[in-house]
């Protein structure tokens, strides 16, 4: 939970209306004096919030920071692993992005055919509401799943934000070669993504670029407890980020 310092808040008083036209003096119009401002000492509002120029001292809290961090890369590069552990460590729900196909995508992606564009905008707008249905149940962030191959892809899921104020997205690529995701799926069992659907995913992936400042990179071509211990380390870094620029 963060917590905030309250604003200085503004208490102005009250003043006359403007003279009428019709007890103007010597053709001039009377103007009232200017209105006075006086600025409360900030101790005494240390609960106080601003509202239309008065001031609330018991009115609601500024909203807290959210985070939505959204673990991808090409199936095999370990997603589910990273993210259940991150949604344990952080205490968050957890989604998992693969639940939320249709079924004519799983039959698609079973049968060794790959999804097409038309197929995953219905995919990808269900996850983002998933995501926001957490939070609006107020959770304070949620972790999921989404290979989110392309930069399209991605953009979808960036409008969460301006669904909810003090919302952060955070993508957690999670970068493999083909020949390495090639090796751990062959080595799965009972998943409707086979080894003949790995190249397909490279053929359409588009690593995340510089300026898509809302990714971190992680290199999987390591043990799995350094890849989490990674992952887990710069989603700290980020909050704790986040958190001194609120303040």
């Amino acid at each position: 939970m963060l917590s905030y310092d309250s604003p200085v808040s503004m208490k102005t008083m009250k003043t006359q209306n403007p003279t009428s036209p019709a007890t103007m003096s010597n053709g001039h119009q009377n103007i009232p004096p200017s209105p006075k401002v006086v600025r409360l000492p900030t101790p005494a509002l240390s609960n106080g919030v601003q509202t239309n120029g008065a001031v609330s001292i018991n009115g609601p809290k500024p909203e807290k920071e959210r985070h939505i961090w959204l673990v991808t890369g090409p199936a095999g590069c370990g997603k589910s692993t990273v993210a259940k552990y991150l949604a344990t460590v952080l205490n968050l729900p957890y989604i998992e992005g693969d639940e939320y196909h249709p079924q004519a995508n799983i039959d698609k992606m079973s049968a060794g055919i790959p999804l097409t564009d038309a197929d995953r905008w219905d995919w990808l707008t269900a996850l983002r509401q998933a995501s926001l249905n957490e939070l609006n149940n107020g959770k304070d962030g949620v972790v999921l799943t989404c290979s989110a191959l392309k930069r399209k892809y991605r953009d979808v899921i960036r409008v969460a934000p301006y669904f909810m104020p003090r919302l952060h997205l955070h993508f957690i690529y999670l970068d493999a070669s083909e020949e390495l995701i090639l090796q751990r799926v062959l080595a799965r069992k009972n998943h409707y993504m086979g080894a003949n659907m790995v190249h397909s995913q490279f053929d359409i992936l588009e690593r995340p670029t510089p300026d898509e400042t809302d990714v971190l990179t992680i290199g999987v071509d390591r043990p799995l407890e350094a890849v989490m211990g990674d992952a887990l380390d710069r989603v700290l870094d980020t909050m704790d980020k986040i958190q001194t620029e609120a303040r």
